[in-house]
């Protein structure tokens, strides 16, 4: 699925897409601020725990970050495959995860608990293309070869 949506991302936006990372990590930002007002005023929760809901507002935050640094870079970036895979990812993670959690929470919606470990997943598989999109490729750095370094043995 993720490889779906990063394709039709690159395909019609392609230069527009990190930009979309900015505008919903910011928008992802401003529901955790509310989604945090919402619980600190302790409205009751129905299918999780505190804690639960608590991890899941923290990622929440932190991956709404994450999507703006994609978007940030992204920017001087756009051919980057690896770091809109780690968009896309990050954001299906904060779907499947944070606000799966808020509305089993809120509003006892059990439809999407499976998806909970699969959004987790997410988190880290986007943390890891993330890392990828900015490790060089040794191709450039390999050992010369015998006619450039004048060893002519076989």
């Amino acid at each position: 699925m993720a490889q779906l949506v990063m394709e039709h991302l690159q395909q019609t936006t392609s230069p527009r897409w990190p930009k979309g990372f900015i505008a919903m990590g910011a928008f992802m930002a401003a529901l955790s601020v509310i989604a945090s007002a919402y619980a600190s005023h302790g409205n009751s929760l129905i299918g999780s725990s505190p804690a639960m809901v608590q991890a899941s507002l923290n990622l929440l935050q932190f991956h709404s970050i994450g999507l703006i640094l994609v978007g940030v870079l992204g920017q001087s970036r756009p051919s980057e495959k690896r770091l809109l895979l780690a968009g896309v990812l990050f954001l299906l993670g904060c779907l499947m995860f944070s606000i799966n959690i808020l509305l089993r929470a809120w509003h006892d919606i059990q439809t999407f608990k499976a998806l909970v470990p699969w959004g987790g997943t997410s988190f880290i598989l986007g943390w890891l293309a993330f890392a990828l999109a900015y490790v060089r490729k040794n191709s450039q750095l390999t050992q010369p070869r015998a006619s450039e370094s004048g060893d002519q043995t076989h």
